[in-house]
């Protein structure tokens, strides 16, 4: 089941979302403060990043991390019928704030889309159906249907149904005795640095760990979850992600990798490995 283009970007139908309506500090992630609601001093008069070929050596990093699932061309050319901020000024703040939560409704829509590939159980695989179809509308809708969406009850939701999926997919692993791992790899570790190396981790719960700089080398991650991992800088080369849990562009982009790094379908290799 392969993903649905509309979760994935499209930067020439959007008009700059992400570079407006959110903001950041300066830090390793970012060269400059820039408050939300307001334009990126890089971002060229067509909505276009005017040094998007060298975002890492100017300190933009960040940018290159970031991924909006789609949301900036469903919000520009549905929800605001292709007019842009620019042109009505008045449209802004209400885009921004729609933008914001549909990338977050898009988010949901990918995992659940796993879900229902992983799962063996007809129920689950209903159940994500279910609420996937349920987002869709919303997100299909005007405007003020997003607004309406109970965005924080559908978190809820998809959380308890991905945590079904992924305890159902790594217990074959635990059953096989290759789940066995020790106590360092639990939900919410902290992995920073971490030597995992040529490990086999298959089946490992790590959702929400902090990997960051944690070598991961040449390691078998199937069946591992990832869900909100924080993979900043962390070693991926040879690793095999092939079916890792939840792993997402965004969590790629922030790692190190190589050609020789295994990825899920869907995902791609970033350009700065």
């Amino acid at each position: 089941m392969a993903i649905s283009p509309t979760l994935r970007p499209d930067c020439g139908s959007c008009f700059a979302l992400c570079c407006t309506a959110l903001g950041f500090s300066r830090s390793a992630d970012f060269a400059i403060d820039k408050p939300a609601a307001t334009p990126c001093p890089n971002m060229a008069d067509d909505f276009s990043c005017s040094i998007h070929q060298r975002l890492r050596p100017r300190g933009f990093s960040g940018c290159t991390v970031y991924d909006c699932f789609g949301a900036g061309q469903v919000v520009s050319q549905h929800h605001f019928g292709g007019i842009g901020w620019v042109q009505d000024p008045s449209s802004q703040a209400l885009m921004f704030v729609v933008f914001k939560m549909v990338r977050q409704l898009h988010e949901m829509l990918w995992y659940l889309a796993e879900a229902q590939r992983r799962t063996l159980d007809p129920d689950a695989a209903s159940a994500a159906l279910m609420v996937s179809m349920r987002i869709e509308a919303a997100v299909q809708g005007d405007a003020r249907a997003v607004l309406a969406t109970d965005v924080e009850s559908l978190h809820g939701e998809v959380r308890a149904l991905l945590m079904d999926v992924s305890a159902e997919v790594r217990a074959s692993y635990a059953a096989e005795g290759r789940g066995k791992h020790d106590g360092g790899l639990r939900p919410g570790a902290d992995l920073m640095g971490a030597n995992l190396a040529n490990r086999q981790l298959c089946g490992a719960d790590l959702r929400g760990a902090y990997l960051i700089g944690a070598s991961l080398e040449s390691s078998d991650l199937t069946a591992v979850d990832l869900l909100g991992a924080d993979l900043r800088d962390a070693r991926l080369h040879g690793t095999d992600l092939t079916n890792s849990l939840y792993l997402t562009q965004p969590q790629i982009n922030a790692a190190q990798g190589s050609t020789d790094t295994r990825l899920p379908e869907g995902l791609t290799t970033p350009d700065h490995w």
